[in-house]
Order: structure tokens, then sequence, then C-alpha cells
């Protein structure tokens, strides 16, 4: 949580880069990922935190137009002209601010996208200490440093206790970083290009800058190959039905027959459990629901085995590159009962669908006599699936 004492945070994106090492026919902050605009996506995580309360961006010149076509609907101010290298162009962005003087900036590159909202909360939490200027996001060195020389030859093993990989946001109060931009600015050539950060800044000027844990998720978009990675979205989605008794000797239910005194009633074979699932399942794509899919108007789906419902749901999510990552089935009846038999259904619906028996989940309960299922006419589930899929 930020301290009372601190009101306002303001989010400083700079994609004003060329990307030199991206190549193609856009920055890679105009690039796709997924589907949407890198710099899009690296904005809306900007946009989820409740602390950001001001979202500005600088951009390069001729830029305009891609700006404005990959932030279209976003409500945001203009954008700052960025300058000759990414230390002026985060100048003029803080110079843009000078009036509004927030309390806090957030300095984050527009190539990661993906930052997690509690990356940038952390930040933001560490920075409203008492006597702490400035927190960025970073990570500790895992691998063995080499020092080698021109020909490749290697020199030494640098030790790598206590040394980071810095990454963005870096947070800092906001007055401190600008008059820390202010004094850089007026540095020599060679003595500016060895501020390779705004950390880098700030440690010139005399403030206190603390590292904040990040993750190995929060990476930078470099080349091209950076947006083979397939970006993937989670979704859930829900599935009900509901059957009636009829006579007979047994109900299926989750892909198996259990002994009953009675059957369930329906077009296909009834499997209640089945059919919620499939609702769900294709709830996470649009899909409708099985009714469209199945129409019970069509003799061919009578007596159908419901398994090939599930099955075509299953399939329709594998065909948009989709995964499923979890089903939960609870199902609603006073009898029969479902504990005896809750290991064959969870085996029966991981191989219908292709999952680890881990990621089924069968649940049953009752409405304690009330309703249809506690007059015991016959049997409801509720159904949620969870997906992945690439995102668009």
């Amino acid at each position: 949580m930020l301290s009372m004492s601190v009101t306002s945070c303001t989010a400083l994106i700079v994609a004003a880069g060329r990307g030199s090492r991206f190549g193609g026919p856009l920055p890679k902050q105009y690039a796709l990922l997924g589907g949407q605009p890198v710099l899009r996506r690296t904005i809306a995580a900007f946009q989820a935190s409740p602390v950001i309360d001001r979202i500005l961006v600088v951009i390069g010149p001729g830029d305009a137009a891609h700006y404005h076509a990959a932030t279209q609907g976003m409500d945001l101010p203009a954008p700052v002209p960025g300058g000759a290298s990414r230390q002026q162009s985060v100048l003029n962005g803080l110079e843009a601010l000078a009036t509004m003087a927030p309390d806090l900036v957030a300095i984050h590159d527009a190539a990661r996208p993906f930052v997690r909202r509690a990356d940038i909360d952390a930040c933001l939490a560490a920075v409203s200490a008492q006597g702490i200027d400035g927190a960025i996001l970073g990570i500790p060195l895992a691998d063995t440093l080499k020092r080698v020389a021109s020909d490749r030859t290697i020199l030494e093993t640098v030790p790598r206790r206590d040394l980071w990989r810095a990454q963005t946001p870096q947070v800092f109060r906001f007055a401190a970083l600008l008059a820390a931009h202010r004094a850089a600015a007026s540095l020599a050539a060679d003595e500016a290009t060895a501020l390779t950060d705004d950390a880098a800044v700030a440690e010139r000027a005399g403030l206190k800058v603390v590292m904040v844990a990040g993750s190995g998720d929060n990476r930078k978009i470099t080349t091209a190959d950076d947006l083979a990675v397939d970006f993937m979205e989670t979704r859930t989605a829900l599935g009900f039905d509901v059957h009636g008794f009829t006579p007979g000797s047994a109900v299926m239910l989750g892909g198996i027959a259990i002994p009953h005194t009675h059957a369930l009633a329906g077009h296909s074979d009834a499997d209640v459990a089945l059919h919620a699932l499939t609702d769900a399942v294709l709830g996470t794509i649009g899909a409708g629901d099985i009714g469209k899919h199945f129409p019970p108007s069509d003799p061919q789906w009578r007596g159908a085995s419901s398994d090939r419902f599930l099955r075509h749901a299953v399939d329709l999510v594998t065909r948009r590159g989709g995964r499923i990552v979890h089903l939960d089935v609870t199902i609603v009846c006073e009898a029969p009962k479902v504990g005896p038999h809750r290991d064959a259904m969870v085996n029966s619906i991981a191989a219908i669908t292709g999952v680890a028996a881990g990621r089924v989940s069968v649940k049953a309960t009752t409405t304690e006599g009330l309703g249809f299922t506690g007059r015991r006419e016959g049997i409801a589930a509720q159904a949620i699936a969870t997906v992945e899929l690439p995102g668009s």
C-alpha cells in the first residue's frame, strides 16, 4: 500500500526508440503481439493498476500515426515528442509533467508488455517508504558471468553475488528525478552514455534507490523472434444443465453408467454432467451452447453418447490454438450417491477431453430436500471450464 503522503503517480511510457536490432517495417513497440500492438498491451498493464492515475507516452519522430492507431479508444493525453537519446526522451516526458508535479513517476519501457500489476504496485509501495527516493524492478543473476577479450578469450569469471538485471518500471519521487535528469543533460557525451537507465541517473545524483524482486516474465521485446512466442490469455465460462428422471436402471453421469432406480430423460443419453461441461467449454470461445451444435430436433443425436458433444467442444478450442487448463463440475442430486463413482468420473472426463486427471474436479451436493432435485425428480449439474487461448 502507498503511504497516505503519496497522492498521485504518473506512468511515463518511453516509446521513442527505433529498435535497430528488431528489424521489420515498424518499430517494435508498434509490432503486433497476439493481435495487438506491443505498446497497447504495455499501456493496458498500467491502466489495470489502481495506484496509477495518469499515463503519458513519449514517442519518436514520425510515429504519431502509429501511436494513434495503437492507442485508439484508450483515453490518453497527447503524446510527448522524444529526443535523440533515451535520456533526452525521458527528460522531455518529465518536463511535460512539471506543471502537474505528481508525487511519483514510474518510467517504463514500451517494449516490456508482460509487466504484472503486482510488480508495478510493489515498486510504488517500496518508493513510498520514508527515506527512499526510487525503486526499480530487477531479478538476481543466475548465470555464471565471464569477462572476455576482443578475440573472445576468457579473461576471468566475474562473481555474480549481489548482481541483478535491472528491469522497468523504475519508480521515483518526481521532483528528485526531474532534477537528476536536468543535471545529467549537461554532461559530456561519454559521461551521459554511461548512464544506461533512470536508476543510473538517480544514483549519480546521490538518490537512494532500492531493488524490488521482479519476474523473468517481464522480458523486453528486442528482436522479431520475441514476438513468435504465443501470447496466451485465460478464459473461464459457466455451464448448467438439468434432466428429469424417467423409468430405467442406470443414469449416465460424467461418461459412466451408474446403477439407479431411474434413468435420465433426454434426446441423447442425458448425461447432465457432460452437457454442463460442454456448455462451459463452448462458452470460453463464445461458440454458443450445446443445442446450437447438436439440436434436439435432429434425429441423428437421439440416444447419442454425450462424450461426443464434449469432445467436439474441446476440439473447437484446440483448433483455435487453445488448451483446457481445468474442468470443474458439481452434480446436484439426492441420489444416486456420487462419491463412490467420483474417481471413475474424473478419469472418464480426463480421457474424453485429453487432459490430466489432476485438471478435472468432480463434486456433488444436495439441495437439502428443496426443489425438484430435493424431491428426487431429476439431476442438475453446474460446470466451469478454464482454458488458455492465443490473445486477440
